[in-house]
């Protein structure tokens, strides 16, 4: 069996009681970052086989997993940080492995976009996942266009060094909306920045941004 394992964003604590007995059980752990998850495995005290998984090499490798899942390895597949498979290395995997038959399932646990939602008061009864955002501008654009004409609240993901240039191409197609910009989730510095995007753009500016940035966009009332 394959075994989806959601892991911390931040806090070592959010690991589930559950997520460390499949990690301490499988054959062996598919990780995005070898050098990350060794961190993590050593700090809940996990000797475990690893086995570089990730966008790259993705491709090459769901071959021989698949087969050594038919040979009955269990093995369980995690990200960086979250809930592996949601703008992160996965998908193709459990497609093959349900075309193949072989037996996958979900050990829950945090997931960044979820928290992030859960964090701010902008609506999100609906929302939109954009994922990661384009580097190119146009495509951006067209992006936020839709987002505009749907009209429901929009998340996505941002690196520190291109999230000014999404927030002002966003700004060009919405106008000064309200949003929410979240960073070090669950870590001591969390911080949520809820304003509006002049605002937001004009705060970051002065700031030296580190980590992942997830953005929530309000849908018009």
């Amino acid at each position: 069996m394959l075994f989806i394992v959601a892991t911390p964003i931040g806090n070592m604590e959010d690991i589930s009681l559950r997520a460390l007995r499949i990690l301490k059980e499988v054959d062996f752990i598919l990780a995005e970052d070898t050098r990350k998850t060794g961190m993590l495995l050593k700090r809940l005290d996990i000797k475990k086989k690893m086995v570089s998984f990730f966008d790259h090499n993705e491709g090459k490798r769901i071959a021989w997993v698949i087969e050594e899942l038919k040979r009955g390895k269990t093995i369980a597949l995690v990200s960086s940080a979250g809930t592996p498979t949601i703008a992160d290395p996965g998908f193709k995997l459990v497609r093959e492995c349900r075309r193949e038959n072989v037996e996958v399932t979900s050990i829950p646990g945090p997931s960044s976009v979820i928290n992030a939602l859960v964090l701010t008061s902008v609506p999100h009864d609906k929302f939109l996942f954009l994922g990661y955002l384009s580097r190119k501008k146009s495509d951006r654009i067209k992006c936020f266009q839709k987002l505009k004409e749907i009209n429901i609240t929009g998340v996505f993901l941002e690196s520190p060094y291109r999230v000014l240039r999404s927030l002002n191409d966003l700004k060009e197609v919405l106008g000064d909306r309200k949003i929410a910009v979240i960073r070090e989730m669950t870590k001591k510095f969390e911080e949520v920045l809820e304003v509006s995007l002049g605002e937001a753009i004009s705060n970051l500016n002065k700031k030296l941004l580190k980590g992942e940035i997830i953005v929530v966009v309000e849908r018009l009332s």
